[in-house]
């Protein structure tokens, strides 16, 4: 197996039904691991250049460290978000609601030129989904994205 450039990891109490809703998001399947049971503990999924490794929650061969016991307890994901874009930010959206996603932003158009919206997925990871607007890219989108954040900081500079 080539490992990918970029690769993201994520933990969760179920493999086998993290990656059928994850293959939603337009990544297939590269490979399984199972453990002696039979049960997959870590399948690597593939989308362009880079690979999501789901990796069992619990039942993976790692050494019981304080990070480990942190990483078992969780929460999920906390401080991270993962960004993902899509080529119908409409159809993603829809499976997302009717996939278990809690939605935390609707669909919205930014001032850097995306139509994005995120969601926490089942497993508690925050996901981020962007679609370019057609003709809505900005000359300078870091300057767009701090006139929208910060307009006081505009008007006295």
């Amino acid at each position: 197996m080539v490992a990918a450039a970029f690769r993201v990891g994520l933990r969760v109490t179920d493999v086998d039904q993290a990656a059928r809703f994850y293959r939603g998001f337009g990544f297939d399947e590269v490979g399984t691991v199972p453990d002696p049971e039979g049960r997959p503990v870590m399948t690597i999924l593939q989308r362009g250049e880079v690979h999501l490794i789901v990796d069992a929650l619990r039942g993976m061969p790692f050494a019981d460290s304080e990070r480990e016991r942190q990483t078992q307890a969780g929460p999920r994901g906390l401080g991270v978000a993962i960004g993902l874009g899509v080529d119908d930010l409409d159809a993603s959206y829809e499976y997302c609601r009717g996939s278990g996603c809690t939605i935390t932003c609707e669909p919205m158009d930014e001032a850097w030129g995306d139509r994005v919206f995120e969601c926490v997925d089942p497993f508690g990871y925050v996901w981020e989904f962007s679609q370019p607007i057609a003709d809505g890219q900005p000359d300078d989108g870091f300057a767009a994205v701090r006139e929208k954040w910060f307009p006081a900081a505009q008007a006295g500079a």
